[in-house]
């Protein structure tokens, strides 16, 4: 598998006009009526000005995602270490049926599973996760993982250095749940159809060759 470096200019060029991994939590989280939340609303819109326009939507950055990236390659080398897996980097992975989903791993793990590292800014995240595991809000993300690339498991990984060397990394096994994965994906392909007939309808109004 060709490796193109994570954040560089190609994955972005790979990603665009996809519902990518970090997105899917965005595409299926609903509120207490049971109706799309406004992220599913603004995930659409930035994939079809993508589509329209060429170029890729914006990635914000922060210190925390900074810190983030500054801090993966510890947390990946901590995992190896403990666990005896060798991390595969790898770049944007597309689904095998569904060319406008995809996901861009942590690292693959042979041979049937992958990772999801997280390294929080704030120590007091890491600690919630210590005391009571992935938080939930990452399963979209996880799962997703598994879905693009059919694998069977995933490690859920949060790493903080402030922490004493035992707390530091924490590992998760997270197996594949394919009743949750069809249920996402059914809400995934239904976002792509709004996204492609948006670019249609909008292609066909002013006369623009697709």
């Amino acid at each position: 598998m060709e490796h193109v470096e994570q954040r560089s200019e190609q994955w972005y060029l790979d990603r665009l006009g996809c519902v990518t991994g970090s997105r899917f939590g965005d595409v299926i989280a609903v509120g207490r009526n049971g109706q799309p939340l406004k992220s599913r609303e603004t995930v659409i819109t930035e994939i079809t000005l993508e589509l329209l326009t060429g170029r890729p939507g914006p990635m914000w950055s922060s210190k925390a995602t900074q810190w983030g990236v500054e801090h993966e390659p510890e947390a990946r080398m901590a995992y190896e270490v403990r666990t005896g897996h060798m991390c595969e980097e790898v770049g944007f992975i597309r689904h095998p049926l569904h060319q406008q989903i995809g996901c861009s791993p942590d690292a693959l793990i042979p041979a049937k599973g992958g990772m999801e590292i997280k390294c929080p800014y704030t120590t007091a995240v890491h600690l919630q996760t210590l005391l009571h595991g992935m938080p939930e809000e990452h399963m979209p993300q996880v799962q997703g993982g598994m879905y693009c690339t059919k694998r069977d498991w995933w490690d859920f990984v949060s790493y903080h250095p402030d922490f004493p060397p035992e707390m530091q990394l924490y590992i998760q096994r997270i197996e594949r749940d394919q009743q949750y994965i069809d249920a996402m994906e059914e809400k995934i392909l239904t976002a792509i159809e709004e996204i492609n007939q948006n670019v249609m309808t909008l292609c066909r109004k002013y006369g623009v060759k697709q």
